[in-house]
């Protein structure tokens, strides 16, 4: 069987320096046999980054900071510095890591060289492109129309990009095209399992669990005022939670309240023994792509309290690994969190068992069959 080569867009390392995130991907690909290069552009005010990338990664400085006011400039920016990097007629196919950002480049390298590309959408792509940017909405259906396979990590984001963003004479043909594959954890996590949870004793006492920065999106203040509501009714709770300070201002909003344990940002180690020692996670972000941290906190056996509508949002039914909320109402999150302890046991189990769904050999396998189906290379 021949090699598959391919390019990957990824200019997600700038925005966020997940490194280890998305290196567990591409170390599993090349496992599988498959011969690939990364792309990352860049800005300018990026500082270099300390991360291992691997030596089949280039970041690459491409725009600056106010390139990012005209869409069209940056991208092909972005794209010309790409054609200049890579023999792009050796690939078989392009994977855009985000449609907005990544798919104009794979867009346009298929205009010109006639190569398959396969789009991913992202939280940005819909809150941010789709959402408030109304003219490149209709750049954004073309590059979906000329992508081979389009890319949702969870049918709440397929739902909502198809129901607002994308015309019904178009809805039918691009539908066709969607595939729903999550984000995979690190091999850390499926390594070090929970075995079995010992049911807690909520009457007595409640450990609640937030993972994740200190900032607006996240919304550890609303979880905050859950926790009040929770200790106004009786119940003895406590929130622990784990992450760096991104926004001042959120932090101040839980930094005094005696119901909260901030330990800082954490090492997984660290983490693993928070995910055992706890008894729920509770994160309802505003918005969410996918939130690595659900999955982490699954193969702990913790039952998850996640955002209605968001990202992690349809990756199972309701009930089988926890509860959807309204991430602004404080009341809603302590009542599904009483409505765990009702069947505390099945659903810590369920999450021990499906957090095996997120193992990167798996999701690689999905891909892998993916570009064979597309690709030349049989």
């Amino acid at each position: 069987m021949n090699k598959i080569r391919v390019l990957h867009i990824n200019s997600y390392y700038s925005h966020y320096g997940l490194a280890g995130f998305y290196k567990n991907f591409y170390d599993q690909q090349i496992k599988d046999g498959i011969d690939i290069d990364v792309y990352v552009p860049t800005s300018s005010q990026i500082p270099n980054y300390k991360e291992e990338f691997g030596n089949y990664t280039k970041v690459i400085k491409t725009y600056n900071k106010f390139d990012r006011l005209l869409y069209h400039l940056k991208q092909y920016k972005m794209l010309k510095k790409g054609e200049e990097l890579y023999e792009v007629s050796s690939y078989n196919l392009v994977h855009a890591h985000s449609l907005f950002s990544n798919g104009y480049v794979a867009y346009h390298l298929n205009r010109k060289y006639k190569l398959p590309y396969i789009v991913a959408v992202r939280d940005t792509d819909i809150n941010v492109f789709f959402n408030k940017m109304p003219l490149l909405r209709n750049y954004g259906v073309r590059i979906l129309e000329k992508a081979e396979k389009i890319i949702f990590l969870s049918e709440t984001y397929r739902k909502i990009t198809f129901e607002k963003y994308i015309p019904g004479n178009k809805v039918e043909k691009l539908l066709k095209k969607t595939i729903i594959i999550p984000n995979g954890i690190d091999e850390f996590w499926l390594k070090n399992k929970f075995s079995k949870r010992e049911c807690p004793d909520f009457e007595k006492e409640i450990k609640l669990l937030f993972v994740g920065n200190i900032s607006k999106r996240k919304n550890p203040s609303t979880t905050k005022k859950a926790c009040e509501i929770l200790r106004e009714e009786g119940y003895s709770v406590k929130l622990t939670i784990a992450g760096p300070i991104e926004h001042k201002e959120e932090y101040k909003k839980i930094e005094k309240s005696d119901l909260i344990n901030y330990v800082g940002k954490k090492t997984k180690n660290e983490l693993l023994k928070l995910y055992q020692l706890n008894h729920v996670f509770v994160m309802p972000s505003i918005t969410e792509t996918f939130g690595l941290v659900y999955a982490e906190a699954m193969s702990q056996g913790l039952p998850l309290i996640y955002t209605r509508n968001q990202g992690f949002d349809g990756q199972f039914p309701e009930g089988i690994v926890g509860y959807n909320v309204n991430c602004y109402d404080a009341r809603e999150i302590a009542d599904k969190i009483i409505k765990i302890n009702k069947d505390y046991k099945s659903i810590s189990q369920n999450c021990i068992t499906l957090s095996s769904e997120f193992s990167w050999e798996k999701i690689s396998g999905k891909y892998h069959g993916i570009y064979r189906s597309i690709s030349t290379v049989k």
